[in-house]
């Protein structure tokens, strides 16, 4: 029936023109023709479509039989294959470079992974060749392509492991592989514009037009998209192996791939990551500057050449490590404000890569006037310390470290003063405190004195270390870290600075600490020992009250956060653990105050 209904509308329309053709020619010619290659008669429909008294209505009509062919290559049924095979690629030679266009894209919208990669694999061959016969005005068509490409790829999940690359287990290197490919011959021509522009005299740009001048300007442009695109998803969300690990990387080439795109079509690669600072020529027509350089790519691009080195020849020597990092710094900012841990993860790296390239000491003060040397040690105490990763929290860490050793010594004290401030962390606060130790240390070294870590200018940085957030109500559990460290500097410096010299100011200074840090503290220790003692003797006893059958449930509250349910013997371990905890801070206290009176007697 529908191959016959087939043949009818083929034989009715091919006494007209095909400006002729009715809507109703076109719905018939359609449903027929994609029935027939359902119900698998594809080599009658193939003899229809290679009549050559039918080229008019393929040409007109043939697009709409794409659905079902695509299907049928897709599902590689070999009975099927061959004739459909035929159909399809003699509908790419006949059909109109637009329709065609219209009905591929189509097709190339899948759900399932295995389904868009074969889907890709089969399509993007096909395209290319349609975009290549628009001739000089496929850059809107292009730029439609690859967004839709790119949509797809997007649903792919990505390999983590070297073993899931080297195995492709889910068809993304060859989906880039393929989108590699397909990108070559509008690259080179983008190339072949922008080298002939370069070459021609002024009055020969003027004769060329300004019509031709645009329509270049738009194929760079939608090239620039996609790799900006590309930039942002996959790459950035990817962890690319080293050479070392993996030697053939399919997605490392093809990073590599993006990069030689963006210098093809005039993209300068230093100067896209050095973009924060450097002023970038407007080009009119083009996009706006923040839509046309995502932030967000720029960081990726970053990362791929600091942390893989890739186009790392192209950066010339005169950029100092100092001026890389400032630059950089935007884009770690960026990278470490997000929640994704491949961001975070990046961030660290590209951090860590822009620091260790530079001498301990080497940073001046003036660097913390600009705001991403302030934003970004307060990134990365989010990371230190809400990051669900271990190994992220730990890399913060040791990324904070390492910052602070590239400081000029005025740069330390100000960073501590600001990160004193600013942390809100008692566990920051104390790692912090210790760093402030080792500088206090190093100052008291022989032939080491400094004007920031002793003397008068120490005073202001010690009275904001010894101090307590909330005098004698301050949570001392909840600010342990702190306190201990601060109670172990000053215990060094009552130790290691001599009443006679008084080199950190300290002897001077005893009485307001004593006030001000010491006497609230052991005001502190004994409410909150009474506190937790009250609390250990009402749950022993309700404990004691309680049928052993029915164990008693009680809730516990820290730092105003009610946590999960205790039972009494938990409960009881931890305010045990809490008054040892006292007791320990008292003994420290006891200690300086020994140390102090044996000092102030000699």
């Amino acid at each position: 029936m529908s191959l016959e209904q087939l043949s009818d509308v083929v034989q009715r329309c091919q006494a007209l023109s095909d400006d002729s053709y009715t809507t109703e020619d076109h719905d018939v010619f359609s449903i027929s023709g994609r029935t027939c290659i359902e119900e698998g008669n594809s080599v009658q429909v193939l003899s229809i479509v290679l009549d050559e008294k039918n080229q008019d209505i393929v040409r007109c009509m043939g697009w709409n039989l794409l659905p079902p062919l695509i299907q049928v290559l897709l599902k590689k049924q070999n009975e099927k294959l061959s004739p459909c095979l035929a159909i399809f690629k003699h509908l790419l030679q006949t059909c109109r470079p637009k329709e065609l266009l219209i009905g591929l894209l189509e097709q190339l919208e899948q759900d399932d992974p295995d389904t868009i990669a074969e889907s890709l694999h089969l399509l993007l061959n096909p395209l290319q060749k349609v975009l290549l016969c628009l001739g000089s005005r496929k850059a809107s068509s292009l730029g439609m392509t690859l967004s839709s490409v790119l949509d797809q790829v997007a649903k792919l999940p990505l390999p983590h492991t070297k073993e899931q690359e080297e195995d492709d287990v889910f068809s993304l290197c060859r989906c880039c592989t393929d989108l590699t490919d397909f990108v070559k011959p509008f690259v080179h021509e983008a190339k072949c514009h922008l080298l002939n522009r370069e070459a021609q005299s002024e009055n020969t740009k003027k004769m060329a037009g300004e019509r031709g001048r645009h329509e270049e300007d738009e194929l760079r442009t939608e090239l620039l998209k996609f790799s900006m695109k590309t930039l942002s998803h996959p790459l950035l969300e990817l962890q690319l192996k080293d050479p070392d690990t993996l030697a053939v990387s399919p997605l490392r080439n093809f990073a590599t791939e993006i990069l030689n795109t963006l210098s093809a079509i005039g993209e300068s690669i230093p100067s896209l990551v050095f973009q924060p600072l450097l002023k970038r020529k407007q080009v009119p027509g083009f996009l706006e500057e923040e839509v046309r350089y995502p932030k967000e790519s720029l960081a990726s691009l970053a990362h791929l050449v600091f942390v893989h080195h890739l186009a790392a020849d192209t950066f010339p020597s005169v950029f100092s490590s100092v001026f890389s990092l400032r630059c950089n710094m935007e884009h770690i900012c960026l990278l470490l404000s997000r929640t994704e841990e491949s961001r975070i993860q990046k961030g660290l790296e590209l951090y860590e890569k822009s620091l260790v390239c530079l001498e301990d000491g080497s940073l001046s003060a003036d660097l913390l006037e600009i705001k991403t040397f302030l934003t970004v040690p307060q990134n990365l105490v989010k990371v230190m310390t809400m990051c669900p990763r271990h190994d992220l929290r730990t890399r913060g860490l040791k990324v904070l470290q390492l910052s602070i050793d590239k400081f000029d010594t005025e740069a330390k004290y100000n960073f501590f003063q600001y990160m004193l401030n600013t942390s809100h962390h008692s566990g920051v606060e104390g790692y912090v405190i210790k760093n402030i130790k080792i500088q206090i240390d190093s100052a008291l070294q022989p032939g080491n004195s400094n004007a920031w870590f002793e003397g008068s200018q120490l005073l202001p940085l010690l009275r904001k270390v010894l101090s307590l957030p909330d005098g004698p109500e301050t949570d001392l559990l909840q600010y342990l870290d702190r306190v201990m460290e601060s109670l172990n500097l000053l215990r060094y410096l009552v130790i290691r600075d001599k009443v006679t010299e008084n080199q950190t100011g300290i002897w001077t200074e005893l009485y307001k600490i004593e006030d001000t840090f010491l006497k609230p503290l052991r005001v502190g220790v004994n409410m909150s020992r009474a506190h937790y003692e009250r609390e250990l003797h009402d749950t022993m006893q309700t404990k004691r009250g309680k049928v052993k059958a029915e164990e008693s449930v009680l809730s516990v509250s820290v730092g105003n956060e009610k946590l999960p349910n205790m039972t009494s013997e938990s409960q009881i371990q931890a305010l045990h653990s809490a008054l040892h905890t006292f007791d320990m801070i008292e003994s420290v206290l006891v200690r300086i105050e020994e140390l102090t009176e044996v000092k102030e007697n000699l």
